[in-house]
């Protein structure tokens, strides 16, 4: 492939802070010139763009665990891109490489800051998903934190999402019970036909606090929080003693729309008090070191022979980034939600 021209790029950008679900007018699309690629550098086109909770919290200037957007910066993401030109020695032109380019059409970036991908092992897009930061999340949360045991019971909310349904596949390969909470009779019946889990509750059912309680007849060992609010709620009095609650997100709160202005600390705190409990929140960073490549190897024999499925749910267009994101947020996407921004070839 021959050394690429100088190329304008799309990209959108974070126009204004959203109060509470994000609409169109938090964002602007642009169309700017990118630099020269330097040398160490390399050209990426945007193939996928992948949209994930954590970007909401990104969008607001309250204290994190990560740098907020500035306005007029680029929204952050995790793409699969190709490499339209090189100039670093480990990274060659036509290759497709993990990055963190955003959302945008093109980008340049040091080679240092991405990572080839192998097409043959599993579909480009898996690598923002099952055997990407989704993954990773459920595997080393639910492994380092949660600690499932056979014949335990593992818990897990939003569990038709690309953690939830790979946290609930894990727990059952460890031997454990997995009873996956999810919005609907579809993705209830999901979770069961499709990703093998043991039980499934919808939690938008108004007895669902009971059901909930008849799926886990030995209580809860293991409770992957992904979402807070009134699951959250429902299952606490089920927590067994010494249970283990990996905290990943709480996306119910993200947009201020399950706060009912009760204070619920005191009776957390009886809780973890009374039945010595183990909470523990984490981003996936901090265990990568460790147990990374492990998960690559792991979960991508997995994946290869059918053991750990995988939804996507791939909106076509970058345009269309913006109004995915906001259903996401509203439980609307089943599956990992994936911007396909251009063909792989």
């Amino acid at each position: 492939m021959a050394a690429h021209p100088k190329t304008q790029s799309t990209r959108i950008v974070l126009a204004s802070r959203p109060e509470r679900v994000p609409t169109s007018e938090n964002f602007r699309t642009e169309m700017v010139d990118l630099p020269e690629v330097a040398e160490g550098h390399v050209l990426l086109r945007t193939v996928y763009l992948s949209l994930d909770p954590y970007m909401r919290g990104r969008m607001s200037t309250a204290p994190s665990y990560a740098a907020h957007v500035e306005l007029g910066d680029v929204m952050v993401g995790g793409t699969v891109g190709q490499v339209l030109e090189s100039r670093h020695p480990d990274v060659t032109e036509g290759d497709y490489v993990l990055a963190g380019a955003g959302w945008q059409s093109h980008a340049v970036v040091h080679g240092s800051q991405v990572r080839r991908l192998g097409p043959s092992a599993a579909p480009l897009s898996t690598a923002l998903g099952v055997l990407g930061m989704p993954g990773f999340t459920a595997y080393s949360g639910l492994l380092k934190i949660g600690r499932p045991q056979p014949g335990e019971t593992v818990v897990v909310a939003a569990a038709t999402g690309p953690v939830g349904s790979a946290v609930g596949q894990i727990a059952r390969l460890k031997g454990a019970r997995a009873v996956g909470i999810a919005g609907g009779p579809e993705k209830c019946r999901a979770l069961l036909e499709d990703f093998g889990f043991d039980a499934a509750v919808d939690h938008r059912d108004p007895d669902f606090a009971r059901q909930l309680a008849g799926a886990v007849p030995d209580g809860i060992d293991v409770y992957f929080e992904n979402v807070a609010g009134h699951v959250a709620d429902a299952v606490l009095p089920l927590l067994n003693l010494y249970a283990r609650i990996p905290v990943c997100g709480l996306v119910a709160q993200y947009n201020g729309s399950d706060l009912d202005g009760r204070d619920r600390l005191p009776g957390f705190l009886s809780q973890i008090l009374t039945k010595s409990l183990t909470i523990r929140g984490f981003i996936q960073s901090e265990f990568a070191p460790e147990m990374y490549e492990d998960f690559l190897t792991e979960a991508t024999g997995w994946v290869q022979d059918g053991t750990l499925r995988y939804r996507e749910d791939i909106v076509d267009g970058l345009e269309n980034a913006p109004e995915a994101f906001a259903g996401m947020l509203q439980g609307k996407n089943f599956g990992k939600l994936i911007i396909r921004v251009a063909p792989e070839r």
